[in-house]
Order: structure tokens, then sequence, then C-alpha cells
């Protein structure tokens, strides 16, 4: 098969059988007949044609020259028709996000949320899925076919509806992922890119692009780099950066002779320091502030264009929205039940009529957000322009979502404010998805 040719569902199979597939035997999702058969397909060609044996480079990322042009995803087929059924390919995908965020993120996300740490075991499991390279071509290691907006908002959605603050800490390495194949040279993606395809030990990163200021414009970041040499000097902060102190690669913006761009800078590299940077919500995420100090990397680290980081502020932005839809859900979720099931004077509370409008309206708000995040995905997937629809995602997330958060504390009283319930974690979460910059991206 060339290498710019399109992978074979077995080809697939191989990619994913060492992530997915593993997992998937045990999930209720198998009980469905359909994607059991497929799986069973896959397992069945990947025997006969055997895996593909995969190396990646160390944490060291030793810096490779590449061959040829970068490798990029093939664009998504364009449908004729609005249809919003997933594929079937995304269907098996969004099912195991499902599996893993109800088995494994949402029975952690209480604990979590009180360690600022992400527990070994939802890594482990959620590593072994590779639900972190749905972005990254097979070419290159990942599981892709083609790129799809709208499978890694599948994905990011089913992760926040377990906790939003472990699922950003997960789809964060996803995100500097996402950065090296859409924007980075073939030299790039063979330095930086491997670590994060390792099936035993993948790389954690982050995508740094919030700074600690008012009224912060993503495009004019305050964070300055000038050529010297063969090399670009960096000085700047960036906070609620996931994982900073324990990360293993940063892309940072820098405003680089005028214009937006983005660089790929190393841990341990002088002028380099990193400090806590605890926030209201998002806390497994274990977010952390970088100081950049005249901190020296070669040119050659700098990603794409200034146009790419607009591309990459748009999908950050959208992949927000959908997190908010996931967490939005998770509210609505649990106060259908909680309002039926609690009483007071005699009947349950789901029967006063305000009660029920604001569950309703609740539900109706998440619904319109999926919406209007679906369509502006399937937009990137056919390369149209997609803006205004992630600004209508944006200021959805953060007027509304923050109110479905807000009442989904409000109509559980006293329960609301303690920790019993989830809600005044969901609740904080929500009022950071419509205003923080990178960290994710679809």
């Amino acid at each position: 098969m060339s290498t710019h040719s399109k992978p074979s569902l077995a080809d697939k199979g191989q990619a994913f059988g060492l992530r997915l597939i593993a997992r998937a035997g045990g999930l209720e999702a198998m009980k469905n007949p359909v994607l059991r058969s497929k799986v069973e397909r896959i397992l069945y060609k990947s025997a006969q044609q055997g895996f593909k044996a995969q190396t990646a480079a160390g944490k060291a990322f030793a810096r490779k020259s590449g061959s040829g042009s970068a490798i990029r995803p093939e664009r998504s087929t364009a449908r004729r028709e609005f249809d919003l059924t997933p594929s079937e390919d995304q269907a098996m995908i969004q099912e195991a996000a499902r599996e893993l965020a109800d088995e494994v993120i949402r029975p952690a996300g209480g604990q979590a949320d009180t360690d600022r740490a992400v527990p070994d075991e939802v890594r482990r499991q959620a590593a072994s899925m590779g639900l972190t390279l749905v972005g990254v071509p097979t070419d290159l290691g990942g599981v892709a076919e083609e790129a799809s907006a709208v499978t890694s908002a599948l994905v990011i959605e089913e992760l926040a509806r377990g906790d939003m603050g472990l699922a950003v800490a997960i789809m964060s390495s996803a995100a500097v992922a996402n950065a090296l194949v859409n924007y980075g040279d073939s030299a790039q993606q063979a330095t930086f890119l491997p670590p994060f395809t390792d099936e035993d030990d993948p790389a954690t990163g982050a995508l740094a692009m919030t700074e600690p200021q008012p009224l912060f414009d993503p495009l004019r970041p305050r964070t300055l780099a000038r050529t010297d040499g063969d090399d670009v000097v960096i000085d700047g902060q960036k906070s609620l950066v996931v994982a900073a102190a324990s990360a293993d690669l940063f892309i940072v913006s820098a405003l680089l002779d005028d214009e937006p761009r983005l660089i790929v800078v190393q841990p341990g590299t002088a002028g380099l320091t990193t400090t806590d940077d605890p926030a209201m919500g998002l806390r497994a995420a274990a977010t952390g502030r970088l100081h950049l100090d005249g901190v020296r990397v070669p040119a050659g680290n700098v990603l794409g264009t200034s146009a790419d980081v607009l591309d990459a502020v748009r999908r950050a932005r959208l992949a927000w929205a959908a997190a908010a839809v996931g967490t939005g859900q998770a509210v609505v979720d649990h106060l259908t039940t909680y309002t039926v099931e609690r009483t007071a004077f005699g009947e349950p509370i789901a029967q006063r009529q305000a009660v029920a409008f604001t569950v309703a309206d609740a539900a109706i708000e998440v619904d319109a957000l999926r919406l209007v995040v679906w369509r502006a995905a399937a937009q990137l997937d056919a390369g149209r322009d997609a803006g205004a629809s992630v600004a209508h995602a944006r200021s959805l997330t953060s007027t509304y979502l923050t109110r479905v958060g807000s009442d989904g504390v409000q109509l559980l009283g006293g329960h609301g404010f303690v920790k019993e319930y989830d809600n005044e974690r969901w609740y904080r979460d929500l009022r950071g998805a419509g205003v923080l910059e990178g960290t994710l991206l679809v």
C-alpha cells in the first residue's frame, strides 16, 4: 500500500487493535451485534495479516530530518444530506468513549478533583484505548482514517460527561498530537510525534495559549518571541497549563515578528520554569503556570503559519464547547432523575412547574449547543469557514451552559452545595469552558 493510499479496515484494526479492540471485548457496547461483528472482522483480518510493529522515540525527542512532505489526514467525505447520524466508525469510537466515561472516569472524578491528579488507572485505561489518537493518521501511528473534527467532538463530549477535569487532562495530549499533525512539517512530525503514539508509555503534552491578564486576546499574546540566528528566544507567561509540572512537551503561542505563532518547547529548556496555578474548576487537570525567561529553542520548532494559530483558536473553542455539552448532559441526566425521586410536601419536586421548566430549559440549551457544535465541526471537516458557527458555540457555552451548571446546583438545595453530589464540581468546570483558550483541539 502506498504512503498516501486510504487505509483499509484491517489496517485501522492493526493500529487500533492494541488499544481500543483489546478493551472493547469487555464493554457493554459489544452487546451491540453490529459493533461486535465489525470488531470481529477487524480482529480476523488483523490476525491474517499480522499486527504492524511500531517503534517510538524516547521522551528525549531526538531531532529527525523527516522525508518528503508532512503527512496530513485526508479530509472527511462531505455528506450530501444534513445527517446527524454518526458513521459506523464514529459510533464505535463514541461507544468506547461512553463506556470509559461511565465505568472509569465518572467514579474517579470526585477524588481526582480533590487530589488534583489523574489516577493511574484512568490514565492507563485511556491510553490503552487510543482515544487521544483519533486525530492522528494511521501512517503516523494513530487511528485516523481521515481528518474529522466531528469524531474528536464526540469523544470529548462523552469523556466530559464522565468528568470534564479528567477529560481535559486526557485530551490535552491529543491537542498536542493534533497540532503536530495539522501544522507541523515532516521533520517536526518525525521528531516530536512518535512518543505520543507509544502504546506502552505515551507522552503527555499541553497546548499553552491562555495568559494571566484581563481581556486576553489569543491572537495578540503578550508572550513575545524573537529570532536570534538559528534560534528563537521566547519571553512571557502562560497560565492554566494542564499538567505543567509533569508534561513531556509544550506548544506555546507567542508573537513572532508581530504575528501569532505556535512554538514547540521542551521541559528542562534553560529559562523555562513552572509554578502551581490551581483553578476554580478542572482541578484534576493539575493546572500550572509556565514562565519563559529568555527560553531559546531552534527556529525549526516554530509550527505552521500565523493562519494556523487562528485555526487552532477556533478548534480549541469548539473543543471546549463540546466538553460543555458533555458536562451539561451529565447535569441534565442527574436533574431528570433527582427531581422525580426527591419529594417535598408529599410529592416529587418535578411536579412543580418551576422545577420542571428549569430542567426542560437546561435540556433545551444542552441540545441546542450540541447541534451548533456538530454543525461547526462538520463545516471544518468539509473545509468551509466555520468562524461564525464556532463563535455561536462559544457564546452559548459561556452564557447558557454556565446557567445549566448553576441550575444544577440550585435545584438540589443544600445538597447542591456539598460534595455528596457531583453538581458543585460540574458547575465549577462549566464556568471555565466558555472562557479558556487552547488546551483542547478538535
